[in-house]
């Protein structure tokens, strides 16, 4: 599968721009996801970054960014209360707002571009035609990757996620991969029986890689007011607390599958980012721990550099799934 060129002089030039920035690193940590070649492993998860957030960290530094979820029509998410804490993590029931994808390709996606470092659309739908039809809308716009987000409830069978069922999986994968030349990651659900099953269906479906895994469903309660605390009564629970059960998910996905592995679970320091290469993964997303501290990311991935001298690790993608157990 070739990769797709934008011969635009900008975008070229914020490419060599942006493999120019990591010359500093003496640790090699530049990835490749299929033909899509990253300068570093980190990248923010979907939902948990956006342009408005450009202020507060270098993002031209990162590997790619990821755009939240869109959805073919406008959605205003679920109600208030939408985040709480919770013990080493946090709940959310955004409902992933989306302007849909007239308005994301016109006002919204230029914005993620102007970083100069590759973009990857996450796409969603609460059908299966509607990951079909979005992926068609993207024909034309000017982002490296997509990633198929099937976390998403499917309303045509009463609400279970899409990525709880490998046969759904595939006819979603299979439909995005033929209506696109661009890589398609496609991000799966942890709330399933087996994650190698599911992923073995994304990549006989054509996926390019697989992100592993979204949010744990979980919930707060107001013992005081007798009330859940989310507008939405449940919500998606992240941060460090599931990081062990996700870096399990990576290693078994990663050794189910032949393509690539994103691991996105709890991630909040280099050594984790470490931890999930070690088992497996080639890239990661971070989101929750932006949270707290916006600048994350970059932070990470300085320290990162500083981990690989220290162990004298000269190359990041070789230590990718050399974890002894």
């Amino acid at each position: 599968m070739m990769e797709v060129q934008d011969h635009s002089p900008a975008v070229l030039d914020d490419r060599d721009r942006h493999f120019a920035d990591h010359a500093a690193y003496r640790t090699d940590l530049a990835v490749r996801l299929g033909p899509l070649r990253l300068a570093n492993p980190v990248m923010p998860a979907s939902g948990c970054f956006g342009p408005e957030l450009a202020a507060l960290l270098p993002v031209h530094e990162l590997g790619a960014v990821v755009t939240k979820t869109l959805f073919s029509q406008r959605r205003s998410g679920n109600p208030s209360h939408r985040l709480t804490e919770s013990a080493e993590g946090m709940l959310n029931s955004v409902g992933i707002p989306s302007p849909g994808s007239t308005e994301f390709i016109r006002t919204v996606l230029p914005r993620y571009r102007s970083f100069g470092v590759p973009v990857v659309v996450s796409v969603g739908g609460l059908s299966v035609e509607e990951y079909w039809r979005i992926t068609e809308d993207l024909a034309d716009a000017p982002c490296r990757a997509l990633e198929v987000n099937v976390s998403c409830p499917n309303l045509e069978h009463g609400g279970l996620a899409i990525g709880t069922d490998a046969s759904t999986v595939e006819r979603v994968v299979s439909g995005v991969v033929a209506r696109t030349s661009l890589p398609v990651i496609v991000k799966l659900t942890p709330n399933v029986t087996s994650i190698s099953d599911i992923a073995r269906a994304a990549e006989q479906a054509g996926a390019t890689a697989v992100t592993v895994a979204n949010t744990f469903p979980g919930m707060a309660i107001d013992v005081t007011g007798r009330s859940a605390v989310l507008g939405n009564g449940v919500g998606g629970l992240s941060g460090p607390a599931v990081r062990p059960i996700v870096l399990r998910l990576v290693w078994q996905a990663a050794s189910a599958v032949g393509i690539p592995v994103i691991g996105c679970g709890g991630i909040s320091t280099a050594r984790d980012v470490l931890e999930f290469v070690l088992a497996g993964a080639t890239a990661v997303q971070i989101g929750t721990a932006t949270f707290t501290r916006p600048y994350a990311m970059t932070g990470i991935l300085r320290d990162l550099d500083a981990l690989c001298r220290e162990l004298g690790i000269a190359r990041l993608a070789d230590e990718r799934g050399t974890v002894r157990t």
